[in-house]
């Protein structure tokens, strides 16, 4: 037994995607944040410590110059501990002499602590890191020299983890990213129902047209160029399906009728005959009339079968090269010779030149015929043009009549089986197959068969065929 794979609602899908893609988003940012503040934190403490010891040594050096008076007056300046204090750190400031005894310390100088600051005294100035203690601390080490004379040194010290402690602006940081991550979650969710709520809207109508209820109302005015050309594509489907769907009823009847209509005709004058309702020259008329009705019944057989077997690729295709003018006229020679008027002529332009083409003879002559005889119908008399150009790979013979013209109504659905206009179902006897099946017999030799123009002033097709490969 299979598992039924359990489906989410395209928002549900969406919004929880994008979700997942933008936390993750946020959680790199935010982590690359985060170490780029500590960094620039670290760095910048690290000056103002650079910064206290300078002044610290500008102050000093300056008091001990004799306009100023002599070096007793450090421990009352050192000694104002809040002047050195600081906003998010407090280091350590220590003053010694060259032998590392400390002078003074804005700080209580505990136990032992001479002899550690006279371990760091190692005749260089600069910033270091000191990893002997319990937590790791960072010194700044400045001279204070007079007159070129070394008097003693000022160190800056503080632990790492202070240099380095974030905490509000972690909590800056938290709030932002928490408040993109809302924002962010708003935006995708109404972004995500405004793209799914059309595709909804199409899915249900989708269900409407397959119970076979066409009448759909789709919003056509999304501003999105996919969505737009979604819904417009899915109206002009229904609104499709729903004329063919109209037509078939008809055209089934119609299929029936015309097939009933030589049987009953048959029926009716083989009856007669065998009757005696006839007999001598009349009851052989009526037999030759039922022979015609035969042959039209057969045909119209015929091409149901052959439309059947094209549809399926049934019936192989024998492909011949042969020059595009000699098919054209012999094509034309037969058609005529079978016109019982000579009400309408054909004007035949051809190329200047043999050239080849690769097609089935039989199937294209079949095209030809069909052509002639739809342009035939749709004129009284006049003169259908059947021109040939030259195209480069391909060739194109060109159909035109006189006639009337297909209505518009009906142009879109003239390649569709069994469908016959307005202007020939009642006056045209057939099963609508001659136009679909020609297109498919040209599609079968790699060619095409085109409605260029249909207008009450004439109707234009174009066959296309491939030229022969040379060898």
């Amino acid at each position: 037994m299979f598992k039924k794979n359990k489906r989410i609602s395209l928002l549900q899908y969406w919004t929880s995607r994008y979700l997942l893609t933008l936390f993750i988003g946020l959680a790199i940012i935010s982590l690359i944040s985060a170490t780029w503040i500590r960094h620039t934190t670290f760095e910048n403490r690290l000056e103002l410590m650079e910064f206290l010891a300078d002044e610290t040594v500008y102050r000093l050096t300056d008091a001990t110059n004799p306009n100023n008076g002599p070096i007793n007056g450090i421990p009352g300046f050192i000694g104002d501990r809040q002047r050195f204090n600081m906003k998010e750190i407090d280091p350590i400031l220590y003053v010694v002499d060259t032998e590392g005894n400390i002078l003074t310390s804005n700080r209580p100088v505990p136990p032992g602590s001479a002899k550690n600051v006279a371990g760091l005294l190692d005749g260089k100035e600069g910033t270091k890191e000191i990893k002997d203690g319990l937590e790791p601390e960072y010194v700044v080490k400045r001279k204070i020299e007079n007159n070129n004379e070394l008097l003693g040194w000022a160190l800056v010290m503080e632990k790492k983890e202070n240099l380095t402690r974030v905490n509000q602006a972690y909590g800056q940081l938290a709030i932002l990213i928490g408040a993109l991550a809302l924002l962010g979650w708003i935006a995708i969710y109404f972004l995500s129902k405004r793209l799914a709520n059309p595709i909804k809207q199409v899915a249900e109508a989708a269900k409407h047209v397959q119970e076979g209820n066409y009448a759909i109302d789709l919003p056509q005015d999304s501003k999105e160029k996919e969505v737009y050309e979604l819904v417009s594509s899915f109206k002009n489907m229904a609104n499709k399906l729903e004329q063919l769907e109209k037509t078939r009823t008809e055209l089934l009847a119609g299929v029936t009728h015309e097939l009933k209509t030589p049987v009953t005709s048959i029926s009716g004058l083989l009856q007669a005959v065998r009757g005696g309702v006839v007999t001598g020259q009349d009851a052989m008329d009526f037999i030759e009339m039922a022979m015609v009705e035969t042959t039209k019944l057969k045909t119209m057989v015929g091409d149901l079968l052959a439309f059947n077997h094209f549809a399926v690729d049934a019936i192989p295709v024998q492909i011949e090269s042969i020059d595009i003018n000699q098919l054209l006229q012999e094509s034309v020679a037969q058609w005529e010779v079978m016109q019982e008027d000579e009400h309408v002529k054909v004007d035949l332009h051809l190329l200047e030149k043999p050239v080849l083409v690769q097609i089935d003879i039989v199937r294209i002559q079949q095209i030809i015929t069909n052509l002639l005889t739809n342009a035939k119908q749709a004129m009284d008399k006049g003169t259908i043009t059947l021109t040939v150009i030259d195209k480069g790979e391909t060739l194109s013979v060109m159909v035109k009549d006189i006639g009337h013209g297909i209505p518009l109504e009906d142009q879109a659905f003239i390649f569709e089986r069994f469908y016959r206009g307005e202007n020939k179902k009642y006056t045209v006897r057939g099963l609508g197959l001659g136009l679909p099946l020609s297109k498919m017999m040209a599609q079968s030799v790699g060619g095409e068969l085109r409605l260029i123009e249909s207008n009450p002033s004439g109707t234009h097709f174009e066959l296309v065929l491939q030229k022969a490969t040379a060898l």
